[in-house]
């Protein structure tokens, strides 16, 4: 087990609390991102956990072109700006081209690269580059074991205080299994691993010209992760995912995370080493 990673105010890894990502899949509006992050501050203030808030300015991946993609970096880092300096929170949101990690950078307090750029070597550098905490989610079509070398990259670059996210394996066409294994293996690297709840119940190109998936999965892959011994959880959440404007079959309804998160603590809990009788 490597050192702890600190983000913002916490330390994530090292059996320090369990993390919590969460926020909506894309900015679909400033009023609506700030009205969510008000919500998720007040859920992380009474059940006591620390909370990362994610949101992302570009889904650059839409499996159809004219999909929402969101407001684009400027707008999408004020609104995460706006968000951090509301709220208090750390923030965090994907960097999918290497030229956006250093304005990424002066508003988040992570960078995270999304699971089909995880080998992608120029944009590792440039977010290791920063001096802030990289968030990787581990490629679809990888293995475990594989993300060493990503870890490795990063620290070329000095970038040692990595993240590690599992969200899942293609398993055939438009399908995703999660082997909680990963977990312990990533972990085997010395970083922290999160796992990401949401995108592993995802149905690639389910809907045709959509992504897919089945969001009742969400909290039977969370928990299960949390058994497995993973240090933080990602979870997309809306206060209405069935008219969310990217990924809304997969994230959980605003008003439902808390029970997730409570049943998630739980679970933690009961993992912590028993005083001696």
């Amino acid at each position: 087990m490597g050192a702890p990673v600190p983000v913002g105010p916490h330390a994530v890894g090292g059996g320090n609390p369990l993390l919590w990502i969460c926020g909506p899949c894309v900015i679909e509006s400033h009023d609506l991102t700030l009205r969510i992050a008000e919500a998720l501050k007040g859920h992380s203030e009474r059940l006591k956990f620390p909370l990362v808030f994610k949101a992302s300015f570009d889904k650059a991946n839409r499996s159809s072109g004219k999909s929402f993609r969101g407001p684009g970096l400027h707008e999408g880092l004020k609104t995460l700006d706006a968000v951090a300096r509301a709220t208090g929170l750390p923030v965090t949101t994907d960097v999918h081209e290497a030229h956006q990690a250093a304005a990424v950078a002066q508003v988040c307090d992570i960078l995270q690269v999304p699971a089909f750029l995880a080998r992608q070597t120029d944009l590792l550098e440039a977010c290791g580059r920063t001096g802030r905490v990289v968030n990787v989610k581990k490629g679809q079509f990888m293995a475990p074991w594989d993300m060493k070398n990503v870890v490795a990259k990063l620290a070329e670059f000095g970038a040692n205080n990595a993240l590690l996210t599992e969200r899942g394996t293609t398993f055939g066409y438009g399908l995703l299994v999660n082997d909680m294994r990963a977990v312990p293996w990533m972990q085997e690297t010395g970083a922290p691993v999160i796992f990401d709840a949401t995108h592993s119940v995802q149905k690639p190109g389910g809907l045709g010209d959509r992504t897919g998936g089945d969001r009742q999965m969400v909290p039977v892959l969370a928990r299960a992760a949390v058994a497995a011994g993973c240090d933080g959880v990602f979870v997309e959440t809306h206060p209405r995912p069935d008219e969310a404007k990217s990924d809304g079959p997969n994230m959980v309804p605003l008003d439902e995370l808390p029970h997730l998160i409570e049943t998630c603590l739980r679970v933690r809990a009961a993992l912590a080493p028993q005083p001696a009788s």
